[in-house]
């Protein structure tokens, strides 16, 4: 075979090999997120049970389907194709349950929706917070003292370690310190940024304090305008002192602990204006980023963290009133979403 057939026979073969990866590039596109089934669909991760209960009445069509020990619902809410799944408390389950409904269902956006602790004090029971941001606080480098943190050299430089410094503790004493008597008292305890890769971010990565809500499910967000309840449907005789409200905007933060330290509470309200407090929605933000989907979350307040006043706290749970006011919220964004884009 003369030289040019050879190049022709090898221009060929790498035109059909390139347009076989293209065709296996396409076909992986196109199923990604669905091994289970691949209709497009909003995933609905809800933290608190009573609440997917109500979503679950009014969603149609429904099939089930039970994946690694977790129920999901797939059907029609609102007019949006939906599948609803329970976490779970804890960043650990919510981690583990929102990848696993990305990997076994067709994604387009995703949304949380639960209860939580209030850190702004001006917020009441009852209210239905929408953040713009969220964060991880107790994402932490704990130091011996409240100097800014040196361990490669220079204060604030933790590359050696593969981590970052936040920009909320960067300077002396801006660790979370304990009141006293004599003044305050460092904890060592400074916020860091988390490393998360994505596609967009490939190979380097990036470290992120926060992240934000989809602007357009934010933008639908900001006009929904449903009636929230004082009183709970299961027992009418139980009601809020106050006209619960939406809340939009701040920063809603989550960790592994359970808030109930008022200094605490005070110190994240005071460093990084935070809102609320839970154990989930963060670390539902960070899965979601990672896997570039759009995401937004609503979260009904029970108490405020750490607070000594827990008059309504029986009358959020007992009468029914979380569940009720979360889930209207939840219903009236849906029902928003799916006629500014009908499927």
């Amino acid at each position: 075979m003369s030289f040019s057939r050879i190049k022709r026979a090898c221009a060929v073969a790498l035109f059909c090999l390139t347009l076989s990866a293209t065709q296996i590039n396409a076909q992986q596109k196109r199923t990604k997120g669905c091994l289970t089934e691949c209709q497009p669909r909003i995933g609905i991760v809800s933290a608190f049970g009573g609440e997917a209960e109500v979503l679950l009445a009014e969603t149609i069509n429904k099939q089930e389907y039970v994946i690694n020990g977790n129920l999901y619902t797939t059907g029609i809410l609102r007019g949006n194709h939906v599948v609803i799944v329970l976490t779970g408390i804890s960043i650990e389950n919510a981690t583990m349950v929102t990848q696993l409904t990305i990997d076994h269902f067709n994604i387009h956006h995703l949304l949380l929706s639960g209860i939580a602790g209030g850190v702004n004090p001006d917020y009441k029971v009852g209210d239905v917070l929408i953040p713009r941001r969220w964060a991880q606080p107790l994402e932490v480098y704990w130091s011996a003292n409240s100097n800014v943190p040196a361990p490669c050299g220079t204060p604030r430089d933790l590359s050696c370690l593969g981590l970052k410094l936040s920009r909320f503790t960067s300077q002396p004493n801006s660790d979370y310190q304990i009141p006293t008597p004599n003044g305050p008292v460092g904890t060592g305890l400074f916020m860091r940024d988390t490393f998360v890769r994505n596609n967009s971010n490939f190979p380097n990565g990036e470290f992120k304090f926060d992240y934000a809500a989809d602007p357009e499910m934010y933008a639908v967000a900001q006009t929904i305008a449903p009636k929230l309840d004082r009183c709970g449907p299961k027992n009418p005789s139980l009601c809020v002192a106050v006209q619960p409200r939406i809340r939009r905007g701040g920063r809603g933060i989550s960790g592994p602990a359970f808030l109930a330290n008022p200094d605490y509470r005070r110190y994240v309200f005071k460093t990084i204006r935070a809102v609320s407090v839970d154990m989930e929605t963060t670390a539902f933000a960070h899965v979601a980023y990672a896997n570039e989907i759009p995401f937004i979350a609503f979260r009904s307040l029970s108490d405020l963290a750490g607070g000594d006043d827990f008059t309504d706290v029986s009358a959020l749970f007992a009468s029914g009133l979380a569940e009720s006011n979360s889930s209207r919220v939840t219903l009236g964004f849906l029902e928003a979403w799916s006629q500014k884009y009908p499927e």
